[in-house]
């Protein structure tokens, strides 16, 4: 018989820092700080982590965490490297390093410097140089993109894009629907960024046309900060107040997953193959979740993964979130804290952390009434995909 993970593993806590635009700290304070807070909400000392994951490339050294947390001894040490699927992909190794025994307590904790490091947004030109860093089979990007001048996700992601679009003729006014309704949700939060920074259809429809599709506001923020969660396992849930039980857990990965357009079908996303087996492994189904924090680096993205999570057919993510559907209230509300779009990119762990608040009833003007069950999604880099489904 299978071994399942299912409700094998908790979340007990969750921290961030400050979202800004603007820092000093360098990302090693970013991700202790915001590890520190995660500790103090669970109720624990920092000394008693015994395992860290430091899912993204960017991050910190592990030891900088034992240092930092004045961790007594460090079991168990990871990282991840599927850009903005990293976040949830840690969370399912560390709920089997927990099932395990190899470890009692893991840290998963990230965060970037989007603002004070190198900007996408600027043109900078340390921007090839960074993407060399996370993007994979560099010898392809340098030969066959550069030249080209593909060199910035807005590119890769346009790709894809405009072929759902030709495939499929979905209506561009999705895209709006997704870029509102996350600012309309981050006005309901006081972490968010764009809180207070309102958006009319007017603003949306006259801000630039960057790369075609997408226009300014179907892009995620450059902002500063991190976030953090720790892991345990089923048998140390009793310690804690209000346990979040990760009740199906997968990552998955496209076909040619460093290369977009020889991809026998450019529209096969990680996720496609990752959300089946998260939601069998839970054993429910999609009219079961109550809400869903979904990976929202362009707005066409979280379309994208809607669809290939099966709540609605390919090409018909937009039509999904006509009606209010999406919203607080509606039938399936998405991004309940603005998300990378409003609240703050952060590489997405900051989609569970709110996950988290929402299950735990903590989410305050923004809370999902009756909240049980919750999915957190997770892409990145060349269509890489995590799943998680919580519930409390």
């Amino acid at each position: 018989m299978e071994r399942s993970l299912s409700d094998r593993a908790c979340i007990v806590g969750a921290g961030e820092t400050e979202f800004v635009r603007g820092t000093d700290k360098p990302l090693a304070r970013l991700c202790i700080e915001a590890s520190i807070n995660a500790c103090k909400d669970a109720g624990i000392e920092p000394s008693e982590i015994d395992g860290v994951i430091s899912p993204w490339k960017f991050n910190i050294r592990h030891e900088e965490f034992v240092h930092g947390l004045g961790m007594k001894e460090l079991k168990f040490s990871g990282r991840f490297e599927l850009g903005g699927a990293s976040a949830i992909a840690a969370i399912q190794s560390a709920a089997m390093a927990v099932d395990s025994g190899v470890a009692d307590y893991v840290l998963v904790a990230t965060g970037q410097r989007g603002y004070s490091g190198v900007r996408l947004g600027t043109g900078d030109s340390g921007i090839l140089e960074l993407n060399n860093e996370f993007m994979p089979n560099n010898e392809y990007r340098e030969n066959l993109e550069y030249p080209y001048g593909v060199s910035v996700p807005l590119h890769y992601y346009s790709l894809h894009a405009n072929r759902w679009f030709h495939e499929y003729n979905p209506d561009p006014a999705g895209l709006q629907i997704v870029a509102m309704t996350c600012r309309e949700h981050a006005h309901l939060n006081e972490k968010a960024y764009m809180k207070g920074r309102p958006m009319t259809e007017e603003d949306y429809q006259n801000s630039p046309m960057l790369v075609d599709p997408f226009r300014l506001f179907d892009c995620s923020l450059e902002t500063d900060g991190a976030g953090a969660v720790i892991v345990t396992s089923k048998k140390n849930a009793h310690r804690f107040k209000k346990p979040i039980y990760i009740g199906g857990i997968a990552e998955g990965h496209p076909a040619y997953p460093d290369d977009l357009p020889t991809r026998p079908d450019i529209l096969d996303m990680g996720i496609t193959h990752a959300a089946p087996r998260a939601f069998d492994m839970a054993g429910v189904r999609h009219d079961d979740i109550d809400f869903a924090e979904v990976y929202d680096c362009f707005t066409f993205v979280l379309l994208r993964q809607l669809e290939e999570m099966g709540f609605c057919e390919r090409g018909e993510g937009p039509e999904f979130v006509k009606g209010g559907r999406i919203k607080l209230g509606g039938q399936l509300p998405v991004n309940t804290h603005g998300g990378l779009l409003s609240q703050a990119h952060i590489v997405g762990i900051n989609h569970v952390t709110e996950a988290v608040y929402q299950l735990r009833g903590e989410a305050g003007k923004a809370q999902v009434e009756d909240a049980k069950i919750g999915l957190v999604t997770g892409y990145g880099d060349l269509s890489d995909g995590s799943i998680a489904i919580l519930h409390n």
